[in-house]
C-alpha cells in the first residue's frame, strides 16, 4: 500500500513547468539551480582528484573509512552532477555506514561514449591505489548511473581487474534503444521517448546502440559480482531492470530484483518527504553492509 505522501510528491512533480525548448546548457543550469532537500549539518564533503576525474568524498558520522560506495549519478549521460545528487548520496552513506566517493564523469555530447566508462574505471582504479580493498567497495548509481555501474563492472571484468563486492542499480537505464520507454510511455510521464532518445543519440555519438558497454543489456554478464536492482513499478524504465535481472540470472550472477509498487523513476531522490524513498535507501544500506562483510 503506497504511503499518503506519494500523491503529494506526484502533485509536486506534475506542478513543475515543462520547458521543452530549453537548450542543453539551459537544462543543465536549471537542474543545478533546482530546489532540493537541504544537506544534513553533519555531512562532510571533501573534493578530491580521483585519478584525474573530479570527485568528492561524502561522509556521515559512523561511516567506516575502509568501506566505500563508489557512486555514479544519473542524468541521461548529458545532465546532472555530484551537486544534484549530494543529498541522496549522503543518505546512502548513512544507511550503509560507509564513505561514498562520487565522481563528475564527462558528459555527452561534448564527451560521448566511452568517456564516462573510462572515467569511472579510472576512478575505481584510483580507489584501489589508495589502499581500499575491492571487497570493501560497492559500485552504485541511478538511471544512467545505474547503466554506467554495470558497464564499469563489465570493463573491470574484461580487463581482468579485481571486481568490487557488489553493484547497486537504482532504476537503471541499460538499453540505448530505449525499448522500455517507448513501450511504457504515457502522456505527461516522467520520461518521454523523444527526450531519452535524444540523450541516447548524444551519448552514443554514432556508435551502435547495441554496443555492450553503452547498452549493458546486450552484454555477456557472466562473472559479475552480486547485483541489487531497484525499480519503480510505475516507471517507464521498468523493463530495463527486469530484462537486466533475467539476463544476469541466466549466466549465474547473484541478482536481487526489487520492484517497488507504484513508485516512479528514482523515487529515492524524494526520501526527504517520501517514506518509500528512505525505505529503499535503507534496503540498499542493508545490502551494502551484507556484501562488504
Amino acid at each position: 500500500m503506497p504511503s499518503k505522501e506519494l500523491e503529494a510528491v506526484l502533485e509536486l512533480m506534475r506542478s513543475r513547468p515543462v520547458q521543452p525548448d530549453l537548450s542543453l546548457e539551459e537544462q543543465r543550469a536549471a537542474f543545478e539551480a533546482a530546489p532540493r532537500f537541504p544537506l544534513a549539518e553533519d555531512v562532510k564533503c571533501e573534493e578530491v582528484d580521483a585519478g584525474g576525474v573530479p570527485g568528492e568524498w561524502i561522509t556521515t558520522p559512523g561511516a567506516v573509512d575502509e568501506r566505500v560506495i563508489f557512486y555514479l549519478h544519473g542524468g541521461g549521460y548529458v545532465l546532472c552532477s555530484i551537486n544534484t545528487h549530494r543529498e541522496l548520496i549522503s543518505r546512502l552513506s548513512r544507511a550503509a555506514g560507509a564513505r561514498v566517493l562520487a565522481i563528475d564523469y564527462r558528459l555527452a555530447p561534448e564527451s560521448p561514449f566511452p568517456a564516462a566508462v573510462h572515467d569511472s574505471v579510472s576512478a575505481y582504479r584510483w580507489l584501489l591505489s589508495q589502499g581500499v580493498e575491492p571487497g570493501h567497495i560497492v559500485v552504485g548509481g541511478d538511471s544512467a548511473g545505474g547503466g554506467l555501474t554495470v558497464a564499469t563492472l563489465l570493463a573491470i571484468r574484461d580487463a581482468e581487474g579485481p571486481l568490487p563486492a557488489a553493484g547497486v542499480c537504482i532504476s537503471p537505464w541499460v538499453d540505448m534503444e530505449c525499448t522500455s520507454v517507448i513501450k511504457h510511455a504515457t502522456t505527461g510521464g516522467m520520461i518521454q521517448p523523444e527526450h531519452i532518445l535524444g540523450m541516447a543519440k548524444a551519448y552514443l555519438g554514432g556508435v551502435d546502440a547495441r554496443t555492450p558497454l553503452a547498452s549493458p543489456i546486450f552484454a555477456d554478464l557472466k562473472g559479475l559480482p552480486p547485483l541489487l536492482i531497484q525499480v519503480g513499478g510505475a516507471e517507464e524504465l521498468l523493463d530495463d531492470s527486469t530484462r537486466l535481472a533475467e539476463r544476469a540470472e541466466a549466466v549465474g550472477v547473484d541478482v536481487t530484483l526489487e520492484s517497488w509498487e507504484d513508485m516512479f523513476h528514482v523515487w529515492h531522490s524524494y526520501a526527504g518527504m517520501l517514506p518509500e524513498g528512505q525505505q529503499a535507501i535503507d534496503r540498499i544500506g542493508e545490502f551494502v553492509r551484507e556484501k562488504m562483510g
